[in-house]
C-alpha cells in the first residue's frame, strides 16, 4: 500500500507519485493518470507549463466518480510558471479551473526566477540579444500571494521547486508560512547532500524529479543492476526505493501503462544498509536539467 510523509504544514504527502511532464500527445496524460490511480497511486504531479492540467483533472474526476479514490485521498500538485510571478492569483485560478478542483494539495513556485509576463501563452520573453527577459518581481511578493491562497483554503500546502540552499535561506527570512516541499532533480548520480541536510534541518520535504537521470542511471550502473537482481526488481524500482528510504518523495514520469504499474512495485521490500551505502556512493553531481543551458541563468553553478 501507498505510504506517506508528514509535511510541516500538516497534511501527508504520498511517497510515490506520477510525474506528468512532457506527456505531449492529446489524452496521453489523461490515460496515464487513470492507470496510475487504478494501480494505487495517490499523488499526481502536474504544472501549468505542462499544458495538461485539464487531462489530469478529468482523470481524477472520473476516478472519483468510479469510486476508485475519494478526493481527500488524492494529492494533487501543480506549479506557478516563471512568467506568472506578478500574477499569482490569476494563474492559480486558471490552474484550479483547468483541474476542475475546489482546492489543490500543493502549489509550488516552479523556479526561483521571474520572467517578464507573457499572458496565458507562457512563451519565453526574449531580449534583442536572445537572452531571457527577466521581470522585476520579488520572490517575497510572489510568496506573499502564495500564502494568501493557503489563508483562503484554496491550497493545503505551498512550496518551491528548483530552489538551492541560498534561495531557501532567503525565503525563510520572510516566509510567514514556510515552504513544505522543495521539488528538485535528485537521484543517485545527483544526491545533493548539502541541500538535503539544509531541508532536513528546516523540515522541508524534498521531492525527486527525473529520478532516473532521464534514463542515464538505469542504463549504465552495474551496482544498481546487481541490487535489482538481488530483490527481483527493476533498476528503476531500486532507485525509487532509495529515494523514499532517504526520506524524499519521488515522481517518476511515464505514459506507458505497464511501466506506471511496475514503478509502483516498491512497497514490499527493503534495501539493506549496505545497499543504501552503495547507492549513496554513486553521486557524481551530474545534472540533466540545467537552467544555464535552457535560459543562460546560472542558478546551480
Amino acid at each position: 500500500p501507498q505510504q506517506t510523509f508528514k509535511l510541516s504544514s500538516g497534511p501527508h504527502i504520498p511517497q510515490l507519485g506520477l510525474g506528468t511532464y512532457n506527456g505531449s500527445k492529446y489524452n496521453e496524460v489523461y490515460e496515464a493518470t487513470k492507470v496510475a490511480l487504478k494501480a494505487g497511486y495517490k499523488h499526481i504531479d502536474t504544472a501549468a507549463i505542462y499544458g495538461n492540467e485539464k487531462e489530469v483533472g478529468l482523470a481524477v474526476k472520473e476516478a472519483i466518480a468510479d469510486g476508485i479514490v475519494k478526493r481527500e485521498e488524492v494529492f494533487i500538485t501543480t506549479k506557478l510558471w516563471n512568467t506568472c510571478h506578478g500574477n499569482v492569483r490569476k494563474h492559480f485560478d486558471l490552474s484550479l479551473k483547468n483541474l476542475g478542483l475546489q482546492y489543490v494539495d500543493l502549489y509550488l513556485i516552479h523556479w526561483p526566477i521571474a520572467f517578464e509576463y507573457t499572458g496565458e501563452s507562457f512563451t519565453t520573453p526574449k531580449n534583442a540579444d536572445g537572452s531571457v527577459k527577466l521581470d522585476k518581481v520579488n520572490i517575497h511578493d510572489t510568496w506573499r500571494e502564495m500564502e494568501k491562497l493557503v489563508d483562503e483554503g484554496l491550497v493545503k500546502s505551498i512550496g518551491v521547486s528548483n530552489f538551492n540552499v541560498q534561495s531557501l535561506v532567503d525565503l525563510l527570512t520572510y516566509a510567514r508560512i514556510p515552504p513544505a516541499v522543495n521539488q528538485v532533480e535528485l537521484h543517485p548520480y545527483l544526491s545533493q547532500p548539502a541541500l538535503r541536510s539544509f531541508c532536513d534541518q528546516h523540515k522541508i520535504i524534498l521531492t525527486a524529479y527525473s529520478p532516473l537521470g532521464q534514463g542515464k542511471i538505469t542504463d549504465h550502473s552495474p551496482v544498481i543492476e546487481e541490487i535489482a537482481k538481488s530483490h527481483n526488481k527493476s533498476p528503476a524500482n531500486i532507485i525509487f526505493k532509495w529515494c523514499i528510504t532517504k526520506g524524499f518523495t519521488v515522481i517518476p514520469k511515464s505514459v506507458t501503462p505497464q511501466r506506471i504499474i511496475d514503478n509502483f512495485d516498491i512497497f514490499d521490500f527493503d534495501l539493506t544498509d549496505a545497499q543504501i551505502k552503495q547507492l549513496d556512493q554513486l553521486n557524481r553531481n551530474e545534472r540533466t536539467c540545467s537552467p544555464m543551458r535552457q535560459w543562460g541563468v546560472p542558478l546551480f553553478d
